[in-house]
């Protein structure tokens, strides 16, 4: 058996278990920071007990989904390590979400009560008075309101950490529609303890909580991650530049994980000052969440002084796939190798056969922190997981000689013109390699017997170039079947609240212009 092996079997059976012994074990050291407010690890384990005995007095059975409607905060992460300690599923979903979404999410997990962090959200506020909520009103527990009770069936309760659904994450996928991933407590500690382990996390750590925790990447790598190896969490429930500067050079940070727009954002901040970053105890960087491209990686890089990791993942994977190595830092955007105990295909997705080395093909995985299914759509499951246990992540990629994973487009996202696959990473690469261009964001549009390349690009500030300037600089770097037909420049690229583009809305954008005519953009792209 493999050292990582043994972690494996020997993960706890809930994943509010950890910092629970972290409370018996080191019960003064910082566990959780809200503001100016910080919590020891007897401070939280007091507060997650108080909170299940309260969530099982107001009638949350083991087996019920509870919906936890917020942003990031003490309470959020009490309410899902309560959830954990009565074996009810946390649903936990943003805050930030519209009314329809809320509502539909809601229908769909059938929740036996919702809780809202309304202290911290406007948005929370807001959906806990359209739903009639009331003030929890508990002196030993944040501020927090709760709806009513709501007539639900519990699921199965199962002993084990393999069966028992830890986390219920909706996402909307490539369907448009929300799907419930069911997330095992054994996949998000699997996550928490490998993927932290080689990160280095340890006790004295402080890391920069701002990804959302309704998001699979902050709960599992950012949140449970660090309570797992008996650090600190300082909890923000947005991003904002200022506030990461003022935490990074005050607040003791060692370590902070974001998405490239975070990054991209940071970055124009920190140069707008005109101020050298002062991270002293910054020891750890990483991107996830969407594909980082190398200036924006190199700007990054020198600005903090450090490498910039990077890694792959997926919701359905609890998310972490593969993560680059703290002992081989790389100049490139790689996202590294498969995590230890991961297994890794590469498949024709026409034939189900694996492709020869080093070929292109559909990535399959098979490990421990692969979902249980789609909650209440077994169909939908059946068609991502093989009865074997394989899970079809629906990207494009291929193995590299060095063992790194390349993942070179999605199966739905692949834009075929004039009979050519053309993968829109690659060409968002090219034009956000440009000096003037922050993001990029290539779809595809069907025409008479085609597709064409759309491109958007959301420039840096004070920034002016012609649509004719970044095609010439396409033209430069791609084939001719992989060139956009038209670069349009947008004051900000949509974004969901964990900063991953939405494709979806870019497409209905250009349909609304291309239906115009594009009058407004001829002659350039300056906006």
């Amino acid at each position: 058996m493999t050292p990582d092996q043994a972690i494996v079997d020997a993960l706890p059976r809930r994943i509010s278990h950890p910092p629970l012994a972290w409370a018996g074990k080191t019960p003064d050291a910082p566990a959780l920071r809200e503001g100016d407010i910080e919590w020891s690890y007897a401070r939280l384990g007091a507060a997650v007990r108080r909170m299940a005995e309260r969530m099982a007095g107001l009638g949350v059975r083991g087996g019920d989904r509870v919906m936890l409607v917020g942003e990031n905060g003490l309470a959020l992460v009490t309410l899902m390590l309560a959830a954990s300690e009565l074996d009810a599923w946390p649903a936990i979903i943003n805050a930030r979400l519209s009314e329809r979404e809320i509502d539909g999410i809601r229908d769909h997990c059938r929740p036996r009560r919702v809780f809202y962090t309304d202290a911290v959200s406007p948005d929370a506020a807001a959906h806990a008075v359209r739903h009639g909520a009331e003030p929890l009103g508990d002196p030993d527990l944040p501020p927090m309101a709760v709806g009513p009770l709501l007539e639900a069936e519990p699921e199965p309760v199962y002993p084990d950490n393999v069966r028992q659904v830890g986390a219920l994450i909706y996402t909307s996928g490539t369907t448009g529609q929300p799907k419930g991933v069911m997330l095992s407590h054994r996949g998000l500690l699997f996550v928490a303890a490998i993927s932290g382990r080689q990160r280095g996390l340890h006790g004295a750590d402080r890391t920069y909580g701002v990804l959302p925790i309704s998001h699979v990447f902050g709960v599992a790598s950012t949140c449970l991650g660090t309570l797992y190896a008996g650090g600190c969490l300082h909890t923000v429930p947005r991003f904002d530049p200022k506030a990461v500067v003022r935490a990074l050079e005050e607040d003791g940070v060692t370590v902070l994980q974001g998405v490239p727009a975070m990054y991209a954002k940071l970055v124009e901040h920190i140069h707008a000052t005109g101020k050298p970053l002062n991270a002293p105890h910054l020891r750890y960087l990483s991107s996830g969440g969407s594909v980082l491209d190398l200036s924006l990686k190199r700007d990054v890089e020198a600005t903090f002084g450090l490498t910039l990791h990077n890694g792959y993942g997926l919701t359905e994977c609890s998310p972490t796939v593969t993560q680059t190595r703290l002992d081989s830092p790389r100049t490139d955007t790689s996202i590294g190798p498969p995590l230890p105990c991961v297994e890794v295909r590469f498949v024709d997705h026409a034939t189900g056969w694996d492709v020869p080395s080093g070929e292109v093909g559909e990535l399959w995985v098979r490990a421990p922190n692969v979902m249980l299914g789609y909650y209440r759509a077994p169909e939908l499951t059946a068609q991502m997981l093989t009865p074997d246990g394989w899970l079809k992540t629906g990207d494009v990629a291929r193995l590299e000689p060095d063992g790194c994973v390349s993942v070179v487009g999605r199966i739905r996202e692949i834009i075929i013109h004039s009979g050519f696959n053309v993968y829109p990473e690659e060409v968002e690469g090219v034009l956000a390699s440009h000096p003037a261009v922050t993001l990029a964001a290539v779809i595809g549009r069907e025409v008479a017997g085609n597709e064409e390349v759309l491109a958007f690009v959301q420039l840096a500030p004070g920034q002016e170039v012609a649509e004719a300037e970044l095609k010439a600089w396409a033209a430069e770097r791609l084939a001719p079947y992989k060139r956009p037909a038209r670069i349009v420049a947008v004051p900000a690229l949509p974004a969901s609240p964990t900063g991953k583009l939405k494709k979806g809305t870019l497409r209905e954008m250009a349909e609304g212009l291309l239906a115009r005519g594009m009058q407004e953009h001829k002659g350039g792209t300056n906006q």
